[in-house]
């Protein structure tokens, strides 16, 4: 029997959360996907703006739980999907495994077909499809626009790695007893075999394929995914003529901790998506929150 020992959000007492139920996904090759969906208060399940939502890591899990973006994203409208693809723990080590040596392959190819479950249940509404994530969350971003171009309508990017090799060879010191795990379940940048693989798994060689708008977020003091993998990837846009908004936050890191911060990018976010998928938003009062860091690029160009 469950019993409320505590609330730690007393903010939150008596208002209706968004409801976020597990759904099965089967992907392409047979193997079932665990993940959630939450819906919009009070809006028929059919035919929504859709925000997929693929959690970082990779090697780790969404769970069933309040989640503040989550939450936000229903409150403007959109239906949101996270799914535990191949390469999430808590499914055991088999499925830990069938995500090794998968990045923008198999472990990509998991969340285009929870997206196609969304359309195909009509759910979704396949013209206003977003995928928006941080870390591993915005590596899936970025190959959402470059492998997948046709399937989103925007991206939204955060702290994402642009080019898997470079990413390994900017790995932080106190990663270092890690690194065997990387190059078993990524692949080795120091060995040439694997130079094309990772090419080919890295969204900056195909950068020519984007054609749709992308929101990027980078912390300056990010040591883990550093300024160069959004800097790299935002150059290739502007030399293919494409569009995208980079913000870069001076004081952060690998994530927001500054509460200024967090809102001045949550509020970007929303009326980015807004524009894309025609959501609700909260308007902007000035060009960036008060007390935030945000420093805006904008590159212009043409996208559908």
């Amino acid at each position: 029997k469950g019993e409320l020992i505590a609330v730690h959000r007393p903010k939150l007492k008596g208002l209706v959360l968004a409801p976020m139920k597990g759904v099965s996904i089967t992907a392409r090759d047979g193997l079932k996907l665990a993940g959630y969906l939450t819906l919009p208060q009070g809006v028929e399940a059919k035919n929504l703006p859709l925000v997929l939502f693929p959690h970082g890591g990779p090697w780790a899990r969404d769970t069933w739980s309040y989640n503040r973006d989550v939450q936000l994203l229903a409150n403007r409208g959109y239906a949101v999907l996270q799914v535990n693809f191949r390469g999430s723990t808590g499914y055991g080590k088999k499925f830990l495994h069938a995500g090794d040596r998968q990045w923008g392959r198999k472990m990509h190819d998991d969340l285009i077909d929870a997206v196609q479950w969304a359309v195909t249940t009509g759910i979704a509404d396949p013209k206003r499809v977003a995928i928006y994530g941080g870390s591993y969350g915005g590596y899936s971003a970025l190959a959402g626009a470059t492998f997948s171009p046709d399937v989103f309508r925007c991206s939204v990017d955060i702290f994402g790695i642009s080019n898997v090799t470079t990413f390994m060879k900017s790995i932080p010191p106190y990663w270092t007893a890690f690194r065997s795990i990387i190059r078993q379940r990524v692949g080795d940048h120091e060995d040439p075999k694997d130079v094309e693989f990772l090419n080919a798994s890295s969204p900056l060689y195909a950068a020519d394929k984007i054609k749709i708008p992308l929101l990027i977020a980078q912390g300056t003091n990010d040591v883990r995914v550093v300024p160069a993998e959004s800097e790299q990837i935002l150059s290739a846009i502007e030399k293919n003529k494409g569009r995208a908004t980079y913000v870069v936050y001076s004081d952060e890191g690998h994530g927001f901790l500054r509460p200024e911060n967090n809102l001045d990018f949550t509020a970007r976010a929303e009326s980015f998506l807004a524009d894309c998928l025609s959501g609700r938003a909260e308007p902007m009062q000035q060009a960036v929150y008060p007390g935030s860091t945000a420093a805006v690029k904008e590159v212009g160009g043409k996208s559908q």
